[in-house]
């Protein structure tokens, strides 16, 4: 251990300085404008796994973005784990409320993080943990402290639904085999009580078009005669929720999972101040789902949430309209068990049901996946719990995420092989939002603890 961290140490400057170059690329999967940024940071991945010490790395063509596959195979017998992480990024607006421009990464001093962090979109999803692995592989290969073989999928579309990630796994399931699959997009407690993944929300993503007339109309002339889209759309958004925050769409709950009783108080060990979530996010109260604390309502209950609402005139001054159209982007955080196929045909059913005849709907999926939870008895679980505890001197306690990782469900399927979640951000850090950050005390203690799980993972797997 202590060889491992002074390797970190001795490093730090260069880790930060690679890491920041990664950064400065805008990959954003989302806008075709950033098309061959994308491409650009796919290049950078594969130089960054060649001299990491893969001796074997390409770019694979998919009909999106490519994937970047590398390898390290040191013996046919031993265990092999998978590393999956991804190069896009999220659109950086809006981009008034960054306090340093987004793609021009500075490291500042918080609160939270006193030895710094790295502002910059991507910072901590995914580019800042994917790098932490790359960095980790790096120090096994050059201390020669590899115990097993290694498999890197680095893709450029996770935060666009990975359709080509889908494509290429059905297509190389022989190239993808493994024994474990190690994902770093998650978050843990705190920079003192590690916790590790063990569930995930799934995911329905939909876009809604309410139209009206055939046109946009005076609303002086027109208005309380016809049908104002962007009234109707806000009335039949509101009626998505009643009085005590429960979705109202039928059969939305059928599948849904209630936790035990034993299973919400072990849940409810994990620290947890309320006044300090409240402080954080500058809130007078919380708000949510009736019979359920915070923590539950965001990891283990479904949620429907409107991601984007627009319609008519939005510029400068006054424009006395009737808009002929309006919109929303709906996102529906599902549990295991709900297919998010079934939800969104449930979601379009009932949105159209609800429509008054006064204006016409269409509902048009965008992308979604399922749920996934792992056990903790498994030897990848228990792996990375020893690596934690060793490199944090502390045991770590399993949690479930409000987040969606929808791939980690088709892995499942597709490579018979459990994913371990191994994520070293903070929810402080702002991830899809401005400002988004990574503590510099986080990216060199994953790549410290990275290397124990592969450690552990081949001991255990002797057993």
């Amino acid at each position: 251990m202590d060889t491992l961290k002074d390797y970190v140490q001795k490093n730090k400057e260069r880790f930060l300085n690679e890491l920041i170059d990664l950064l400065k690329i805008p990959s954003v999967s989302a806008d075709s404008a950033y098309s061959q940024d994308v491409i650009d940071t796919a290049n950078a991945v594969k130089a960054s796994l060649e001299k990491a010490g893969c001796d074997f790395v390409e770019i694979c063509d998919t009909p999106g973005y490519p994937i970047v596959y590398g390898e390290k195979i040191i013996g046919k017998n031993l265990p092999t784990v998978l590393v999956y992480g991804h190069y896009d990024v999220q659109p950086p607006d809006p981009l008034d409320l960054w306090t340093s421009p987004p793609f021009e990464p500075v490291i500042k001093k918080t609160e939270l993080h006193p030895e710094g962090a790295i502002f910059a979109r991507g910072a901590c999803d995914d580019k800042g943990q994917m790098y932490m692995h790359v960095k980790a592989l790096e120090y096994m290969v050059q201390t020669n402290n590899l115990p097993c073989n290694v498999k890197f999928m680095i893709e450029g579309e996770e935060e666009v639904g990975s359709a080509s990630l889908s494509w290429f796994v059905e297509r190389n399931q022989e190239k993808l085999k493994n024994d474990v699959i190690l994902i770093s997009d998650t978050g843990m407690i705190s920079n003192t009580q590690p916790s590790i993944t063990t569930g995930l929300r799934g995911l329905s993503y939909v876009e809604v078009e309410v139209t009206g007339p055939n046109r946009d109309l005076h609303s002086g002339l027109y208005g309380g005669a016809v049908a104002n889209p962007i009234n109707v759309l806000a009335k039949m958004i509101a009626s998505l929720h009643d009085e005590n925050n429960h979705i109202t769409i039928p059969g939305f709950y059928d599948k849904v999972e209630e936790l035990s009783d034993a299973e919400r108080a072990e849940m409810a060990k994990a620290p947890f101040s309320l006044e300090d979530y409240k402080k954080a996010l500058d809130l007078n109260d919380i708000y949510g789902e009736k019979g359920y604390t915070t923590n539950e309502r965001n990891s283990i209950r479904p949620t429907l949430d409107v991601n984007g609402i627009w319609g008519g005139y939005t510029g400068e001054g006054a424009k006395t309209v009737i808009a002929s159209k309006a919109y929303a982007k709906i996102s529906m955080r599902l549990v295991p068990n709900q297919d998010w196929h079934e939800i969104t045909e449930l979601f379009t059913k009932h949105f159209e049901n609800i429509a008054p005849s006064g204006v016409k709907v269409k509902v048009k999926p965008h992308h979604g996946g399922q749920g996934y939870v792992t056990p903790i008895d498994s030897i990848g679980y228990q792996a990375a719990a020893k690596a934690y505890n060793e490199s944090f001197g502390v045991q770590p306690i399993p949690v479930r995420s409000g987040g969606s990782i929808p791939i980690v469900a088709l892995f499942e399927k597709e490579l018979k092989s459990k994913t371990i979640l191994m994520g070293f951000g903070l929810d402080s850090d702002a991830i899809h939002s401005p400002n988004e950050h990574f503590g510099v005390f986080n990216y060199l203690k994953g790549i410290e603890t990275i290397p124990l799980f592969y450690k552990y993972f081949v001991e255990l797997s002797k057993k």
